[in-house]
């Protein structure tokens, strides 16, 4: 973050070391220690791994393990249950979302269909993530299945402890799920990408998002999707990776690309973002 503030915004840059007064030595400690740290990889089953011995441990017994026993946490001990492959909530699959320009499209698949058979959702943070990357994959049906269950947390109680206090992050997560994975919203090149995804039978999804001074209304219906700049400079967006240019007060729309058209970059394909995005 430093090196990129320092190469394309010096004068912030130079505040920042006033105030904090930053040096030259920590700047150089901070990036060592990002290149020292280990990232797990399998080669064999081309996933990274959720930590460094996951493929060695057996499987979790889910066929085994009645409906009342979950949380797991709260009914069997700790011990137990991390000497098995089984999660509680997406972790390498939510990498993916947040560094999504780390992994191509044919990696991200197969952490999601390595992961979410071993995801037990305990957490209810898990659904709205695992909805975003399964609408971004073209799994429509597991999309909307993790999408309702994070809607539907509180409001018909699936997790019987609603008696506790409201899951506030997982209606945060609600949003998520409907503006980055329906959506299709990314941000990870400095520049606000859409890659809209509406599922059968919805007629239309409309959300507004604002970055910076720009405040953007989209309208995405079962044809095409509409684009407005409500407030603010002139603003360029992409849709399925095309500029498109808004201007305040008019309004663009694009059709959505055919399946065979959806493009799937791969991360050489991209432009590169700093070593941590700054939005």
């Amino acid at each position: 973050v430093v090196g990129w503030l320092r190469e394309r915004h010096p004068e912030e840059y130079e505040v920042l070391v006033r105030r904090t007064r930053l040096t030259a030595d920590e700047e150089a400690a901070w990036r060592e220690a990002g290149h020292l740290m280990y990232v797990p990889f399998d080669e064999q089953a081309q996933v990274h791994l959720q930590d460094d011995d996951f493929l060695e441990r057996e499987v979790w017994d889910f066929a085994g393990t009645p409906p009342d026993k979950y949380p797991l946490l709260l009914h069997f001990h700790p011990l137990e249950i991390y000497r098995h492959q089984v999660i509680k909530q997406a972790d390498v699959v939510l990498a993916t979302f947040l560094l999504g320009w780390n992994f191509t499209h044919e990696e991200k698949r197969r952490i999601f269909e390595y992961y979410d058979p071993l995801t037990t959702g305990d957490s209810s943070l898990s659904a709205c993530i695992q909805s975003v990357m399964a609408a971004e994959l073209g799994l429509m049906s597991k999309a909307c299945e993790y999408f309702a269950d994070a809607v539907l947390v509180d409001l018909v109680d699936l997790a019987g402890n609603v008696r506790d206090g409201l899951h506030i992050a997982s209606a945060g997560g609600v949003w998520v799920a409907l503006v980055y994975g329906f959506g299709g919203l990314r941000d990870h090149w400095g520049d606000l990408h859409f890659q809209p995804v509406i599922p059968d039978g919805w007629t239309r999804l409309s959300f507004r998002v604002r970055r910076r001074n720009a405040v953007i209304e989209v309208d995405i219906a079962d044809d095409a999707v509409t684009y407005r700049l409500l407030d603010g400079p002139p603003t360029v967006i992409y849709h399925w990776d095309q500029p498109v240019q808004l201007e305040a007060g008019s309004a663009e729309s694009r059709p959505h690309p055919s399946r065979e058209d959806v493009p799937r970059l791969a991360p050489d394909e991209l432009e590169a973002p700093p070593e941590m995005f700054i939005a």
